[in-house]
């Protein structure tokens, strides 16, 4: 038993030392055969790279190839054209030198052909002024100290002329000096003069807003009158209703609340309450802002806000057609223009002027000529004795300032400007027709035309009846027919044109 034991140990014991040499040498074994795969594997892949980029080198080669011999195409057609261009520009350049060639000899022979042509002239010239001198009996030397005796003569007259002229001209300007601080003033302002129109009628969509606005049994037509104070006219106006009151800003009020009702559609009292508020509002906003520009356009300063805001309403107040809040505007430059001009006070004039029609705002509520409530007006908010004593005398005979009387010249002016009031159109047309009738009534006149509001007239004349001096004298008369004859504002500048024309004709 121990000896079996004993050969069990040896067994295991020489079974363990083979293990040990086995094993490793297995694994190396194994190692060296993974290297040399590996190795091999590096090998082949080395040699596709290589192989790959051999390719890729011949391809790159090729294709650098390709394009340099494509660009030596290119570089060798377009030397070709250039060259083709050079020998083209050396044809034409040896055919204008050609030309030049033949035409230096042509101008060389006109030349001569000149020389002789000139030379003959001279001496038929010469000729001439012989036999002129022999048909005469005059020489050349004689003929031109006739002449010059002659011209000194004319000049002289011409010189005489002009000094009369000028001197009955002076005598003119002398006689006009009082009238040109007017007219420079006029034209200094050259403001537009629009004739407005005041309107009670609102439009309608259609007819059977008429039955709208009335209403059931006339509730509506009822709260729109006991809201804004007017009369509602519908008639039979096709689509029309008309607005009536004394007061033209209810009107004005009126007019906006029902445009709001006609385009909202929604027409019941308490819309109608809620839109005649909203229409009041929008009136005192106009008239706030209307006033506000007044006095910022005439250069007025320090005025009362109820002052401003009275002469606002005059936006909505007309007389003869003309919108008073313009006219006051008008009036106010005017006057401080003429100020300027004559050396018064150009401050007191503008304000003047431009609160002199302020009582036509409150003539409806307040008893009095709008004079009158005009100077209490001015009296009750803190307005100076200077201003308010213009608005006071602005339609007096007498006048106790300058100033006072500059805004009653001013606002003379402006209610008398062609154009600015309905009744005054009439005889503006009939003034230019005269103004046309005087300046036609002279021989050799072609036409006639009265321009820039009658302040102008431009004639012109027939050109083979009329001279320059004639037309120059025409001026003179036809001035002193027109002060003769017919009664203007300012003044009239005449201007004749003489224009003399030749047309022919090339076939």
């Amino acid at each position: 038993m121990d000896v079996i034991i004993v050969i069990l140990v040896l067994v295991t014991l020489g079974l363990g030392i083979a293990g040990g040499y086995l094993v490793p040498y297995i694994l190396t074994q194994r190692g060296v055969l993974a290297a040399r795969q590996s190795a091999s594997s590096v090998l082949d892949d080395a040699e596709e790279q290589k192989k790959r980029l051999l390719l890729e080198g011949q391809e790159g080669a090729l294709k650098l190839r390709t394009s340099t011999e494509q660009e030596l195409r290119e570089r060798r057609s377009e030397v070709q054209r250039q060259e083709s261009r050079l020998g083209n520009r050396e044809e034409q350049l040896e055919r204008r030198g050609e030309a030049l060639e033949r035409n230096e000899h042509s101008l060389s022979q006109k030349n001569s052909e000149v020389d002789e042509l000139k030379a003959e002239l001279e001496q038929a010239v010469g000729k001439e002024q012989d036999q002129l001198e022999t048909i005469a009996g005059l020489s050349m030397n004689d003929a031109r100290d006739q002449i010059v005796r002659r011209a000194e003569d004319e000049v002289q007259h011409e010189l005489a002329r002009r000094y009369r002229d000028v001197e009955q001209s002076f005598k003119e300007e002398a006689d006009q000096n009082a009238r040109k601080v007017l007219t420079l003033a006029i034209h200094r302002l050259a403001s537009d003069v629009v004739s407005e129109n005041t309107t009670a009628a609102v439009p309608l969509p259609n007819d059977e807003m008429k039955g709208r606005l009335i209403g059931r049994e006339g509730r509506n037509i009822r709260a729109i009158e006991a809201a804004t104070g007017v009369d509602l006219i519908i008639d039979d106006t096709p689509e029309a209703v008309t607005v009536s009151s004394f007061d033209p800003i209810r009107r004005e009020v009126a007019k906006i609340a029902l445009a709001y009702l006609i385009r909202d559609g929604r027409i019941q009292p308490s819309r109608i309450e809620e839109t005649v508020a909203k229409a009041q509002t929008e009136v005192e906003e106009t008239i706030w802002k209307e006033g506000e520009r007044a006095t910022f356009e005439c250069g007025v300063r320090g005025m009362n806000p109820d002052v401003v805001r009275l002469l606002g309403r005059l936006k909505y107040r007309y007389s003869y057609g003309e919108n008073i809040l313009q006219h006051s505007i008008e009036v106010s430059l005017l006057a401080g223009m003429l100020a300027a001009e004559i050396g018064a006070n150009v401050e007191v004039a503008k304000g003047g002027g431009l609160l002199h029609d302020i009582g036509k705002a409150l003539t409806h509520e307040v008893e009095g000529t709008h004079a009158e409530i005009g100077a209490d007006v001015a009296k009750r908010y803190g307005i100076p004795d200077a201003i308010r004593q213009a608005i006071m005398e602005h339609h007096d005979e007498e006048m106790g300032s300058v100033e006072a009387f500059l805004v009653a010249a001013a606002d003379a002016i402006s209610a008398a400007r062609p154009g600015s009031r309905k009744d005054s159109m009439e005889h503006y047309m009939q003034r230019l027709q005269a103004l046309e009738d005087v300046a036609n009534s002279f021989p050799g006149i072609e036409r006639s035309y009265a321009i820039q509001a009658g302040r102008e007239v431009r004639v012109m004349v027939q050109p083979d009846v009329v001279d320059d001096i004639t037309a120059a004298n025409l001026a003179r008369d036809l001035v002193k027919k027109i002060e003769e004859t017919l009664t203007f504002p300012g003044q009239i500048k005449v201007t004749v044109i003489r224009e003399t024309r030749n047309i022919e004709f090339a076939k």
